[in-house]
């Protein structure tokens, strides 16, 4: 089975939804800039040293800018190619979206992986990532 690994939720206003989480439950939250669109990574559990969850089960996520394509929560499936899973999508019926750019094509996004997005049968936008280490 491929895991889901990563949930990721639209924000208007990254600063202030970052807040809201940290407050509400000790999120721990990192603002990157403009060239990986503003994106908040979001640390809910502690990780070891490769950057992955110490307890079993638990995933971190992230914030990204809303927009009207892409306005709903999601998770992030880790897959061992994507290339394989974007095919596997496409026949279960899916639409594979791709990247941020939606242009069909996986993201490679530096230390973390391959990543891409896809729309499931019932209009659900999910992604799914290629870790690094795979």
């Amino acid at each position: 089975m491929n895991p889901v690994v990563h949930f990721e939720m639209p924000a208007s206003d990254g600063g202030r939804m970052a807040k809201f989480y940290s407050t509400a439950f000790g999120w721990k939250t990192q603002q990157l800039g403009p060239e990986m669109g503003n994106y908040v990574v979001v640390s809910t559990t502690e990780t070891d040293e490769k950057n992955r969850p110490k307890t079993p089960g638990a995933i971190n996520g992230g914030f990204f800018e809303k927009s009207n394509d892409n306005q709903y929560p999601s998770v992030v499936i880790a897959v061992d190619d994507i290339r394989e899973a974007m095919k596997n999508v496409t026949a279960a019926g899916g639409k594979v979206v791709g990247g941020h750019n939606n242009d069909g094509e996986p993201d490679d996004i530096p230390g973390v992986g391959l990543y891409a997005s896809f729309i499931d049968t019932e209009g659900n936008r999910v992604s799914i990532l290629q870790p690094k280490e795979m």
